[in-house]
């Protein structure tokens, strides 16, 4: 067994100026994984975050809304805190940038860069609004672009040209806040002395702690040169008083990062034997990381390492930067749905079935990913539900059947070991962050768990004397391979490796765990682990998003659209044409008992039963009411059979026959007959 790390991990701080979207959600999956893999192999890995609450735009949204700026972040940080929680997220501290243990570390920071010789003072001409009576951040101006001439850009950057200019550069710069014409005044501003770490960053960015593409974009800052940092900003501003500089206050920028420190400071303070120096001193052997989006690299990869070295803090040990989420392969658009509050999304779909997507997609790099949400739907339902939770499905009842308690035989040991020996190459791509491999390598063993049950099929065994024993080995080898996968997708699906560990009857399914089969143990009734997702809560998701996004610009909701289902479904409400008492004696209805239950690979809606209809015989028959019943709900159930029917050839096989349900849409009831009734009776 390898030793025992010591992990500290973050991901980047949410601004406390609206709620979570489903782009900070994949940084926080991310994360996430990543923690839960750590601790999966026995290694202490503690992750904090908390809520970025300085700032002019914190400030005024307050204002806005009608708090105090302390009211709102904290209505922010409840909902942030929700939201993550909701997603699964396991923080070990969610804390505040505003905060007792935030503003002693940054005043300790700054006094130390000060005393360091790496602040200077100089006097500044910034943009002021004089409606507003407020200094203007380059954010808060808009005006046309001095170099190509395009209208309404920011104060530091075009997003036509791409050029870089100073806000009062701007042709008749405009304040976001009033749309008054702002003017020039001076004002004294504290500068950390970058350029004094030129050196220290082109070898520390080059030293492997970041990803090579993202080393490659900073080498422009550094060929460039550095210029001295601006940390202060002009009252009125929510934030910290710069120590002996009554009316000016840290950038929040400066104390941003420093509230890792004091998530994690909180954190030591309420946990016994959890000591800051032992992460955070300079020769602290710990191992820290950050997981952040590729528009903050420069804060985290050049600012935040300089300030850390002048402060004799210890450096990051990586800062992994990811790209951004595209939602059916566009910018995410509030006119059409898909800009996704986390808070939304959770009201109609489970937040596995989007940590799971994401981990199919996500990989070390900095490329963007894509939601797609017809390939969202069909992904989670083939690889998860058809696939995955069918190994359980497919064995728990007949393993319960014999007593409960697994075989002390394994059945196919070399397919076992090659399933086992997965785990090398599966930890070795959770790692490096290398996810969408560790789950195609994953998948890949589900298949091969479901052949080796399709081939073996115990449905079909069990219905032969003395094959018992046999159809308890394969069952249980199945129930084996099922345990071992789930530790595997144990850092994405939690919550389902728990209900999986209720099954299983074990106290833990850790990577630690992977080699200990359970022969002769006992196991739990089986309950279904996940539901198939339908396009109508898609529908729904992205109705409610547009409803969200017309809230916030405070304009009517658009109108809704009505789906083809629905129409369908308002239809089938119309009286029906009569028929005459001959029609309906030409129908031949059974009763036919369930035997053997399956999902159909490649089927959104299929179930493909086996029934016996009396006398012997057995029929196929292929239902689409797999959204509303899992195999093994409908194990030994009397049925109600079209028994006359013509069969039907499909790409599956033939279906020879049709069982009866009731409704339809998101209420549907398969018709039952009472379970003393022998199979092949008719009704009449």
């Amino acid at each position: 067994m390898t030793a025992q790390r010591k992990i500290l991990v973050t991901s980047a701080l949410p601004y406390a100026n609206g709620q979570l979207h489903l782009g900070h959600m994949m940084e926080q999956i991310q994360t996430d994984i990543w923690v839960r893999f750590q601790k999966s192999m026995g290694h202490q890995c503690m992750y904090v975050c908390a809520d970025d609450t300085h700032g002019t735009a914190v400030m005024l949204r307050a204002e806005k809304e009608g708090f105090t700026a302390e009211e709102w972040i904290g209505k922010m940080n409840a909902d942030h805190k929700a939201a993550s929680e909701g997603f699964l997220i396991a923080h070990d501290n969610y804390y505040s940038t505003h905060s007792d243990e935030n503003r002693e570390l940054s005043e300790l920071i700054y006094n130390r860069l000060k005393a360091n010789g790496h602040i200077k003072v100089k006097t500044i001409r910034q943009l002021y609004d004089p409606e507003k009576e407020i200094f203007l951040a380059d954010r808060f101006v808009k005006g046309t672009c001095p170099k190509c001439k395009a209208e309404d850009q920011y104060g530091d950057a075009c997003e036509v040209c791409s050029a870089t200019y100073e806000a009062n550069e701007l042709i008749n710069p405009k304040s976001a806040y009033t749309g008054a014409t702002p003017v020039e005044k001076e004002s004294e501003h504290y500068f950390f002395d970058l350029p004094q770490f030129q050196t220290m960053l082109q070898e520390w960015t080059r030293s492997g702690t970041l990803q090579t593409s993202v080393a490659n974009k900073l080498a422009e800052w550094l060929d460039s040169g550095l210029q001295a940092w601006d940390i202060s900003r002009d009252a009125p501003y929510f934030g910290f008083e710069i120590p002996g500089a009554p009316g000016k206050y840290f950038y929040v920028w400066l104390d941003a990062p420093i509230g890792y420190m004091a998530s994690f400071q909180n954190l030591c303070a309420r946990t016994e034997g959890l000591e800051f120096d032992d992460y955070w001193a300079k020769d602290a052997d710990a191992e820290l990381y950050h997981f952040i989006g590729k528009d903050i690299i420069n804060f985290h990869a050049l600012f935040w390492p300089a300030m850390l070295t002048s402060a004799e803090f210890k450096t990051p040990d990586g800062v992994f930067a990811h790209g951004y989420i595209t939602v059916n392969g566009e910018k995410m658009s509030k006119s059409r749905g898909t800009f996704i509050m986390a808070s939304t999304y959770l009201k109609h779909l489970s937040p596995e079935s989007l940590r799971y997507y994401y981990a199919a997609k996500l990989g070390p790099g900095v490329e963007d990913i894509d939601l797609n949400l017809e390939d969202f739907v069909q992904r989670v339902n083939t690889d998860l539900v058809n696939k995955f939770v069918n190994i359980a499905s497919r064995c728990a009842g007949f393993v319960k059947k014999a007593g409960g308690q697994l075989s002390d035989n394994i059945a196919e040991p070399e397919l076992l070991n090659q399933v086992l020996a997965a785990k090398d190459t599966i930890t070795g791509f959770y790692e490096q962050r290398e996810y969408s491999k560790a789950v195609r390598e994953i998948m890949a063993l589900v298949d091969k768990a479901n052949e080796y049950i399709q081939a073996k099929a115990p449905w079909s065994l069990a219905k032969e004397e003395g094959k018992e024993q046999e159809v308890l080995d394969i069952c249980s080898m199945g129930i084996h391979l099922f345990r071992a996968l789930t530790i595997y997708l144990g850092p994405i699906l939690p919550a389902l490796s728990d209900k999986a560990r209720a099954f299983l009857n074990v106290e833990s399914l850790n990577f630690t765990d992977v080699d200990n089969t359970l022969t002769g143990h006992s196991i739990n009734k089986f309950k279904p682990l996940m539901t198939r997702i339908e396009m109508k809560q898609i529908e729904a998701l992205l109705e409610e998003s547009k409803e969200d996004a017309a809230r916030e610009s405070g304009k009517k909701a658009p109108e809704k659209t009505v789906s083809k289902e629905n129409k369908k479904s308002a239809q089938a409400n119309q009286s029906a044409e009569h028929i005459e008492f001959n029609d309906f004696t030409k129908v031949d209805l059974r009763i036919a008992k369930v035997i053997s239950a399956d999902h159909v690979e490649g089927a959104d809606k299929l179930l493909q039963l086996q029934l016996d209809v009396g006398n012997g015989e057995t029929r196929q028959v292929f239902s689409g009411i797999k959204s509303h019943y899992q195999p093994e709900d409908l194990m030994g159930k009397n049925l109600v059979l079209v028994y006359n029917l013509a069969p039907r050839k499909m790409r599956f096989g033939m279906s020879e026959g049709m069982v009866l349900a009731a409704g339809e849409g998101k209420d549907l009831w398969i018709m039952e007959g009472n379970g003393d009734i022998p199979p092949g009776t008719k009704i009449s």
